[in-house]
């Protein structure tokens, strides 16, 4: 695991585990625009936290349609020792203005956590897995959208971030751009 800890106190951390697992207020969900969780991220949250995570997001596509683009959506957590999954439908690799509308999900993701009150979140590399965007870019968006939050919003309730990852590949990808944004 990576610890950067930044002048006011908070903390962004980088760990290779299974976000299922992750001991915090909310955990992120790299979900598809009708929140079908069938596979990935998604497919491994359900399994673990229940079908009643399925049950609630079917519930919010009927009374709101589908998911644009970096747009989230809100559920309980299930099973899991989380009290929310903040569920963010992230873009395709190939997709015009791939970076900025990653940097937008991840963005989305930060602001709904903080209107939630969430203090300790963990995230996944959304996108980089089935929607096959590059990890580098996924690691990219993520932190400048952390930077950017921190930066915005000085009074926030979060205090943690983890960038939650299964695979070593994807981790040692974050662990080395994090040094681009936050190590001097």
């Amino acid at each position: 695991m990576k610890s950067i800890v930044l002048e006011d106190g908070k903390v962004i951390q980088i760990v290779q585990g299974d976000i299922t697992r992750e001991e915090v207020d909310a955990i992120v969900n790299a979900a598809n625009g009708y929140l079908r969780h069938g596979g990935g991220v998604a497919g491994a949250i359900v399994r673990a936290g229940g079908k009643i995570i399925q049950e609630e997001s079917d519930r919010i596509i009927r009374k709101t349609g589908p998911l644009e683009v970096s747009e989230v959506a809100v559920t309980g957590a299930g099973e899991l020792h989380a009290k929310f999954i903040i569920h963010v439908h992230g873009p395709q690799y190939g997709q015009e203005d791939v970076q900025r509308k990653l940097y937008n999900s991840f963005m989305n993701v930060l602001k709904k956590a903080g209107e939630l009150g969430v203090k300790t979140i963990s995230i996944p590399a959304v996108s980089s897995g089935i929607f096959g965007v590059p990890k580098e870019i996924a690691a990219r968006a993520f932190f400048q959208a952390v930077k950017d939050y921190f930066r915005d919003n000085p009074g926030t309730s979060i205090v943690l971030i983890r960038a939650c990852n299964i695979d070593k590949p994807t981790t040692e990808v974050f662990e080395k751009i994090s040094s681009e944004y936050f190590e001097k």
